[in-house]
């Protein structure tokens, strides 16, 4: 077994296995009791999850053996086809509404996300043309337009599902991925003061958005309403204390907690796990994105490079994102924890992702000192 897994990232991978088969658990842990009650079934979210990690464990086993640079042929295709499905989830009967958004198109056993396909399918087609054109980064024309004009109908389309959590994040990989390629400071600042405004325009025209922005300052002001979930995510981080209440013990997720197993579920680690269990998985983050940069900034092929990169730049982004939220340092939007909270579309792609990095770190070769060559 170890053979068959020889040149490939093996602290990348142990981080990924634990930290989606840790997600399995908690994501039992916080949905039990809901789900029993509307599923009369304890374990109907677990067997959920359990089948989405089996399935995209073959998928990264897929991947990690397909050389990345096939994926250079497929970088355009693959893009215009989450294009055509960023359109499809906005056609009555096709998406699927949900609490007021159409962010998924229903099939048989499973709702598709599209906007977790185009964070994928947007990070090749910026590899695949940052590498083709390196020379030309740091023009206005060449470098950095194209490549706003391709996220801006992107975010169109996302916005009007709406989705501003993944809009956002698609941005930040964005901007992220091309300043790495040395696209030129100044463009990237202004483009963010002409943004600027239009993003509070969003949030203030919308009377959910500011709620969750007036929320966020002050969530004391109406905690039995828009200040709710934050309220009892808080709750929960106290209640856990240092080592807190125990695997399977937390009271939160009693349906005090909204989203437990989703996009709040790392509130549930903190209080049955307490500050210690979110620490570890803190560090296994930290050490999963370290890994990843360190592929990219040793991978010599252009192609390559800019795919590790924006990989690692998504999986930090989402990561710290949510720890953001839950914690109550950024305000309420809806991101999920890549690996640990529950959603087929989010863990699918996160761990195809995973698949395609650990295939460049296959390719990498172990360069000999020139010391040791000589002597």
């Amino acid at each position: 077994m170890l053979r068959k897994l020889e040149g490939y990232d093996l602290v990348l991978l142990l981080m990924v296995v634990a930290l989606t088969s840790f997600g399995v658990v908690m994501v039992y842990s916080a949905s039990s009791v809901m789900a029993a009650k509307n599923f009369q079934d304890s374990a109907f979210f677990l067997k959920r999850q359990g089948t989405f990690a089996l399935v995209g464990f073959i998928i990264a086993a897929v991947a990690m053996r397909i050389d990345y640079r096939y994926w250079q042929r497929l970088a355009v295709p693959l893009l215009l086809v989450s294009l055509v499905l960023l359109v499809l989830v906005l056609i009555p009967g096709i998406g699927g509404k949900v609490k007021g958004a159409s962010r998924w198109i229903r099939l048989p056993g499973f709702n598709l996300q599209p906007s977790e396909f185009a964070k994928i399918a947007l990070i090749m087609y910026l590899a695949y043309s940052i590498a083709k054109k390196q020379d030309r980064i740091k023009l206005l024309s060449a470098g950095f337009l194209p490549y706003m004009v391709v996220l801006m109908v992107l975010l169109g389309l996302i916005l009007k599902q709406p989705d501003l959590g993944a809009a956002l994040t698609l941005a930040g990989v964005t901007i992220l991925m091309l300043f790495t390629a040395g696209t030129r400071l100044v463009f990237i600042i202004g483009t963010m003061m002409v943004a600027a405004p239009f993003v509070w325009y969003l949030i203030y025209t919308s009377a959910y958005r500011w709620r969750r922005i007036k929320a966020f300052m002050n969530p004391e002001l109406d905690p039995t309403g828009i200040g709710w979930q934050i309220t009892q995510s808080k709750y929960a981080f106290g209640a856990g204390g240092l080592l807190g209440q125990g695997l399977g013990e937390g009271k939160q997720k009693l349906f005090y907690l909204p989203e437990a197993h989703t996009d709040f579920i790392l509130s549930v680690v903190g209080e049955e796990l307490g500050f210690i269990g979110v620490l570890i998985i803190i560090g296994m983050f930290f050490i999963l994105v370290q890994r990843a940069m360190r592929i990219a900034l040793a991978t010599q092929e252009p192609f390559g490079r800019f795919l590790a990169m924006g990989i690692a730049i998504l999986f930090a982004i989402e990561a710290s994102v949510n720890m953001g939220v839950v914690t109550g340092i950024l305000p309420t939007k809806g991101l999920a924890l890549p690996f640990l909270s529950y959603g087929g579309s989010s863990l699918l792609i996160s761990l195809f992702a995973v698949g395609v990095l650990l295939n460049i770190s296959s390719t990498l070769k172990e360069t000999v000192p020139a010391e040791r060559k000589n002597g």
